[in-house]
């Protein structure tokens, strides 16, 4: 009995200790403003001595992280469907909350393009192939009966803000882009939010609005969130101090763009305050846990293991995938 004591003890002071680092890490999209604003503002300053955020670019970038035990990542910012993926081949983490819920946009020169069928016989640019952006684009072309390798010319790039780029320097006329890209390109063209001569670019189809139209469901995609990482699985009280920070700082940018748009744009030379504040102003971020978050993201899950397995490691999660049990680690309710 006495060992038992002393082992109970011995935990939970290992729970409340603070940690030399916590490491973050996301890219730079609406997943990751939160985090940015955790460490500039000391959320944590409580659980350890250094809080870092680490930024990924690439999704190639993400998995290297992800499967380095060495990188010491603690929560990292990823696709939905990549942390299935990688729980799916054996990698140790949880996906903890689901808060970008949608930030696809197709972008164009042209002003009279409403639906993806009028895309047809257009060079699109194309971020990140096979993962999230191409993986819904494609989706929901397919539901409307279009074939994407006959009916579409897509040219895929690395990253939305090289996308971005190609269009801002002509060199490209339609493009599917995630936020902040998309408000950062139409700032620096002058076409938003009101521009006295004509728009070079143009705000197209909402590709969260497609997806509710198509599938006959709410007008949202379970697109990000955070995942546990290493040593944070093992620490339920870590978890729900990350949550209910997380929670808190979601609920700071959303309140005050400006400040965000500042916030965010001083980590990054390619995007300007002010395109960061307007992309937070039209993203579709809410706070869920992941828990709250799995009838949306089981439904998603399904259609991609019916159009292609591979893109979430073969089968659906099972129930260890989402996060903590109830009242170990899910302090943060659904905002």
């Amino acid at each position: 009995m006495r060992g038992l004591l002393v082992a109970s003890l011995l935990c939970a002071s290992l729970a409340h200790a603070k940690l030399p680092k916590l490491v973050l890490s996301g890219p730079y999209a609406a997943v990751s403003y939160p985090l940015i604003h955790m460490v500039e503002s000391g959320a944590l300053k409580d659980v350890a001595e250094v809080v870092e955020f680490r930024p990924w670019k690439d999704p190639d970038q993400l998995r290297v992280l992800a499967l380095n035990e060495k990188s010491n990542v603690d929560f990292v910012a990823m696709p939905t469907n990549v942390a299935a993926n990688l729980y799916n081949r054996g990698v140790k983490l949880q996906l903890v909350n689901v808060s970008t819920w949608g930030v696809l946009w197709m972008v164009s020169r042209e002003n009279n393009l409403k639906t993806l069928a009028d895309f047809k016989g257009k060079e699109i640019l194309m971020p990140f192939r096979a993962d999230m952006p191409d993986i819904v684009f494609q989706a929901l072309a397919e539901k409307q009966g279009l074939n994407v390798k006959r009916d579409f010319k897509l040219r895929y790039v690395a990253s939305p803000l090289d996308a971005m780029q190609l269009l801002i320097t002509r060199r490209a006329d339609h493009a599917l882009l995630a936020e902040p890209a998309v408000s950062v390109a139409l700032r620096k063209t002058k076409s938003f939010p009101v521009s006295i001569i004509a728009p070079e670019l143009f705000r197209s189809v909402d590709l969260q609005q497609e997806w509710g139209r198509v599938l006959q469901r709410e007008a949202r995609i379970p697109q990000a969130g955070m995942v546990a990482m290493g040593r944070a699985l093992a620490n339920p009280a870590l978890i729900e101090k990350f949550q209910k920070a997380y929670a808190a700082s979601l609920a700071w940018c959303e309140k005050d763009p400006d400040e965000c748009g500042k916030l965010v744009a001083k980590r990054v030379d390619m995007l300007t305050p002010e395109g960061v504040a307007d992309s937070v102003r039209v993203d579709n971020t809410v706070f869920v846990t992941a828990r709250d978050a799995k009838p949306e993201l089981e439904y998603f899950f399904g259609l991609l293991h019916a159009k292609q397995p591979a893109l979430i490691g073969g089968k659906l999660p099972d129930a260890g995938f989402y996060g903590p049990a109830p009242g170990k680690g899910t302090g943060a309710a659904k905002q």
